[in-house]
């Protein structure tokens, strides 16, 4: 007779206690392969968690969306670029935009991702209902990616848009007309006139802005 291991033995609830716990998405993802019982609890896990940052992991577009579409209660989501290159282009974050946890994202940040454009952006912004802080810096996205932001976030709080060189004044100005809650904006690096930033302030004395 085949005597259970005593890790076998563990509760599902237990496992994803464990799992939660984890840093290393390599690890829960071998987790994930060994039983049918210890993914689930690994699904669990991810189920749990509030924050999921991939800094410094080598992502695609599949990993990440994979990973994020179990995360149903997330409220913040980090996808910089990294040392490994994040390979994340529009078709993740297509993807992305449909995991039930977008509408509750209160922080998203893209910073650095070259391989999105304005159609990626656009689509998974316009799900959001809850956005306040959003990272697009270093990325090419246009004024198109602004107009769908300030059409779809009442909330937003802070945008980066560091070195985002194919943004203008009017995409600046929409942000700044349309959200109404807007306290931070960083345009370092762009090539918005002195006289925009000039303009802005006037139509909105209050918001900090970084040159």
């Amino acid at each position: 007779m085949e005597v259970e291991a005593e890790i076998d033995r563990l509760p599902v609830d237990l496992l994803a206690n464990i799992f939660v716990l984890f840093t290393s998405f390599t690890d829960l993802a071998q987790a994930s392969g060994v039983c049918k019982k210890w993914k689930q609890g690994v699904n669990e896990s991810l189920a749990c968690r509030q924050n999921l940052s991939f800094a410094g992991w080598k992502m695609d577009d599949d990993s990440t969306a994979r990973l994020v579409c179990h995360a149903y209660n997330l409220t913040r989501l980090h996808i910089p670029r990294s040392r490994w290159s994040c390979q994340i282009t529009d078709a993740g974050l297509v993807r992305i935009s449909f995991a039930k946890c977008v509408g509750n994202l209160t922080s998203i940040s893209l910073w650095g991702l070259t391989g999105i454009t304005d159609e990626g952006v656009v689509q998974l912004i316009t799900r959001t209902r809850s956005l306040q802080h959003l990272n697009v810096g270093g990325t090419f996205i246009t004024d198109e990616s602004l107009f769908g932001i300030a059409r779809s976030c009442p909330k937003l709080e802070t945008i980066v848009l560091w070195s985002c060189r194919h943004v203008t004044e009017n995409g600046l100005f929409a942000l700044v007309d349309k959200c109404l809650e807007l306290k931070s904006m960083n345009v370092w690096g762009t090539r918005v006139p002195v006289d925009c930033i000039n303009n802005l302030l006037i139509l909105s004395p209050a918001l900090e802005i970084k040159v």
